[in-house]
């Protein structure tokens, strides 16, 4: 996981896309560790080409900073996951996903791709010594492949920013957010909400005063 921190494996990312629909894959990652015993995770960037009306396939891509770094199209995610030390038990998912905003009407399935066709997008090999065509089962078929959803997710970010939070009126505005996108909170989120706002009275109790 430090890894991931690493700026030699850092890209540009759209901002909406690496809060919302990547940071749910990723979250869908740490969760698969739940329910396998191994899980490998390869990620990475990619420029594809676009077909334009002449049907000829052209590549284009953002330049951002002063030193023209470039901003990949889509990126990718490869999964491989084993229930057990058995080779018998193993799992595989490759995702192309556009570094676009994505929408939470959208499912992780539709980017899935087959490890052959990510191969061929990203010149590169994954796993070579895996034989795929060996009791590799795919793992939306094994799993679920299911991200979470919004009602899920938005309670997953408010509690963050609640654990988090230095100040009552922040408190309060972060609930008041969370009733204005139509969502009750559940009894998590309701306890830590009652204890943050206790700790904060008790510190902001002497300015009151």
């Amino acid at each position: 996981m430090v890894e991931t921190f690493y700026l030699s494996n850092i890209v540009p990312q759209n901002y909406e896309n690496n809060a919302g629909f990547w940071n749910r894959l990723e979250m869908y990652c740490r969760e698969l560790t739940e329910r396998f015993q191994d899980v490998w995770v390869i990620s990475g960037p990619l420029t594809l080409p676009q077909v334009g009306e002449d049907k000829r396939k052209s590549v284009s891509y953002q330049l951002i900073g002063k030193d023209d770094v470039a901003v990949p199209t889509h990126l990718y995610k490869v999964i491989l996951a084993r229930k057990n030390q058995s080779s018998n038990a193993l799992a595989l998912g490759a995702f192309v996903v556009p570094n676009v905003p994505i929408s939470f009407a959208h499912e992780l399935k539709e980017y899935q791709v087959s490890l052959m066709e990510l191969e061929k997008m990203s010149g590169l090999t994954f796993f070579p010594k895996l034989d795929i065509s060996q009791s590799v089962q795919d793992l939306c078929l094994l799993d679920t492949c299911k991200l979470m959803d919004f009602k899920r997710f938005t309670l997953y970010i408010t509690g963050r920013k609640v654990n988090g939070v230095k100040s009552l009126a922040k408190l309060e505005k972060i609930m008041a957010e969370l009733k204005e996108a139509g969502i009750t909170p559940d009894e998590y989120l309701t306890r830590m909400y009652f204890k943050k706002k206790e700790e904060l009275l008790e510190k902001e109790s002497p300015q009151v005063k």
